[in-house]
């Protein structure tokens, strides 16, 4: 079966100041911010889709209805612990020219596990954190993506779904107990699909950030722009969460989230960095308001340091 049909496109930076309403795995809260930071984009291709799921959008299947959040398949070729709180669809694989992707396919409603109303649907894999916080220390995970549907919903702010997030706990009070430190997010971008019709075309990504540990809403966290990429284009993607010394100051450290995208670095130091206790990383789909989120990973590996 041949998978991929390619077409070089060069994407400018892109993107003026927009409100963005988005949901922190820990908080659950709904987040509006207009301080968006743009940065430039990469050289992306264009793939032929051959495993979109084009059926009707509902909230619940009997296949997906899972009874446990740890609900997987036997030896899964994604890494990580399954977190399943959708019953939309289970967690499942195919094989497409000799690289097994990991289908995560969620829907809006579709979270049966949580009290109705309250978290988010998500099909999520969780791995172990690295739990000392001396130089050295870290947690990194890299894995392929293709990204072929997004939530959208008749809000902008509401639109797009998550594809991987850092976590780490903090001293000090303060936000949730399990807070997220930094989300990436797929929002849609639409274009004509030759028949009159509006269809996802790319998603811009971004990087959810708090300003402050614990931090929520417009003045807790920034949305930062990142890149864009191009529907079903396999992009290479690393995630990297640690403690590092200080550069200006070795007496101190500094705790990163970095991430590399489809080969360009989207460095980013995590505010209060003596306050990090952990550094975690999940990946897969958690997010969608409206409509339905199909997401793609394979070649995943995960490894990690602890250093006190």
């Amino acid at each position: 079966m041949r998978f991929f049909k390619s077409r070089i496109i060069d994407i400018s930076s892109v993107l003026a100041l927009v409100n963005i309403s988005l949901i922190s795995c820990g908080t659950e809260e709904e987040i509006t911010s207009e301080d968006i930071i743009v940065e430039d984009t990469p050289t992306i291709e264009v793939a032929e889709i051959v495993d979109e799921e084009t059926g009707p959008i509902v909230a619940c299947t009997q296949e997906g209805t899972n009874p446990e959040r740890a609900t997987d398949i036997a030896n899964p070729a994604n890494v990580g612990a399954i977190d399943d709180r959708s019953c939309y669809a289970n967690y499942k694989e195919i094989t497409i020219d000799g690289t097994v992707w990991g289908i995560y396919n969620i829907t809006t409603g579709s979270n049966h596990m949580d009290a109705p109303n309250t978290l988010q649907p998500r099909i999520e894999r969780s791995l172990s954190r690295s739990q000392t916080t001396g130089v050295g220390s870290f947690a990194k995970f890299t894995g392929t993506v293709r990204i072929l549907e997004v939530g959208k919903t008749d809000n902008d702010g509401s639109d797009g779904t998550y594809i991987m997030q850092a976590k780490g706990k903090h001293t000090g009070g303060g936000g949730p107990n399990d807070p997220a430190i930094c989300l990436y997010l797929a929002k849609p971008v639409y274009g004509d699909d030759g028949n009159g019709n509006q269809v996802q075309q790319s998603f811009d990504i971004f990087r959810e950030q708090i300003n402050f540990r614990g931090g929520s809403g417009a003045d807790g966290r920034d949305i930062v722009f990142l890149t864009n990429i191009e529907k079903n284009v396999p992009i290479e993607i690393e995630l990297e969460v640690g403690f590092a010394e200080d550069p200006i100051d070795a007496t101190k450290k500094i705790h990163y989230a970095n991430a590399v995208i489809g080969g360009v670095a989207y460095d980013w130091n995590i505010p209060e960095p003596d306050r990090g206790t952990q550094s975690g990383i999940r990946y897969g789909a958690y997010r969608v308001k409206g409509g339905r989120a199909q997401i793609r990973w394979a070649n995943t590996t995960y490894e990690k340091a602890e250093n006190d």
